[in-house]
């Protein structure tokens, strides 16, 4: 690790002039816009739900790694290595998953004071532009740029969030919290389970099922930022008790070329309308790099996060 920091040490940042101006124009409406599920983050009047939160996601991703550093691959294979897709149900490769994300060793976590670097291209309704983003891990500011993805994108600007001194009135919470209770969960579905209904951090929807709302509380885990491989393997194998759920039999690949495992969830509540979560997991680590929607079987939006990880101050990229 130490050679591949010193190899990379020079390197300059991409150059984003190559960018379209107009994707400007597009990120700051995206700025502004309301994610539907109510998840943790996302029902309070707090622009952290449309900033870091896609609405749906389409993810390939490097490892979030609490040194400040990116990891992962340029590209991801073809293929899973060792693992026929035609031959597995979701059940079995969520176990699979849950077996090989446990096996790796724990994270270190950040520093209150250091910062969770984004940056993610969202697409739908035909259209595809980037946002780059900064959030402290205690939750306490997030920076961005006013004009992302312009050859001039503006002075940093910090807002104060204090995401932890919100108290029980918002859902939002800080990547420190979600870590924390994450580290909690046990490896295995049922542990899992009841401890998510024993927090209850969001308030059950009458409207859904004991497994709809389960798996409501799944998904905003599976969105944080830094995951306890322990915790997420706990994740999977809850998710894995949830009915309805389809392994899409091949990779399926994103704009940028990268591939993932596919599997798919009914949306609590919209079964009868087709409308499904599509899971994005890593073929080689079996991480959680992203999600996107599908309506009648075919993608209607999602984000791809080209690079996530720790930095010691907002406008710093690794």
């Amino acid at each position: 690790m130490t050679q591949v920091r010193e190899l990379r040490a020079d390197a300059p940042v991409a150059d984003r002039a190559r960018l379209a101006p107009g994707r400007a124009r597009l990120v700051e409406r995206a700025l502004t816009a309301r994610r539907s599920r109510v998840t943790w983050g996302r029902r309070s009047p707090l622009l952290i739900a449309a900033v870091f939160v896609a609405v749906t996601a389409v993810v390939i991703t490097a490892t979030l790694l609490a040194g400040g550093h990116r990891a992962g691959r340029e590209g991801t294979p073809a293929t899973a290595p060792g693992l026929d897709l035609k031959g597995m149900n979701a059940r079995e490769l969520l176990e699979f998953a849950a077996r090989t994300v446990e096996k790796q060793p724990p994270l270190a976590e950040p520093r209150a004071d250091q910062w969770i670097y984004t940056k993610e291209t969202q697409e739908g309704a035909g259209a595809d532009f980037e946002l780059e983003k900064w959030l402290r891990y205690d939750g306490a500011e997030l920076a961005s740029y006013p004009r992302p993805g312009a050859d001039d994108p503006g002075e940093l600007e910090t807002t104060e969030l204090n995401l932890e001194q919100l108290g029980d009135e918002y859902d939002d919470r800080s990547p420190r919290e979600m870590y924390r209770f994450l580290a909690t969960l046990p490896a295995d579905g049922e542990g899992t389970l009841e401890a998510l209904r024993e927090e209850n951090a969001l308030v059950d929807d009458k409207s859904l099922t004991q497994q709809g709302n389960d798996y409501t509380e799944i998904s905003v885990l599976l969105d944080a930022y830094i995951q306890p491989p322990k915790g997420l393997a706990g994740l999977y194998r809850a998710l894995a008790t949830m009915k309805g759920a389809e392994l899409v039999d091949h990779l399926v690949e994103d704009e940028a070329g990268q591939y993932a495992v596919a599997v798919r969830f009914p949306e609590p509540g919209r079964e009868g309308e087709k409308h499904a979560d599509e899971w994005l997991l890593d073929p080689v680590t079996f991480e959680v790099v992203g999600e996107r929607a599908i309506e009648d079987g075919e993608v209607v939006g999602g984000n791809a996060y080209v690079v996530k990880a720790v930095v010691n101050e907002a406008g710093r990229r690794p």
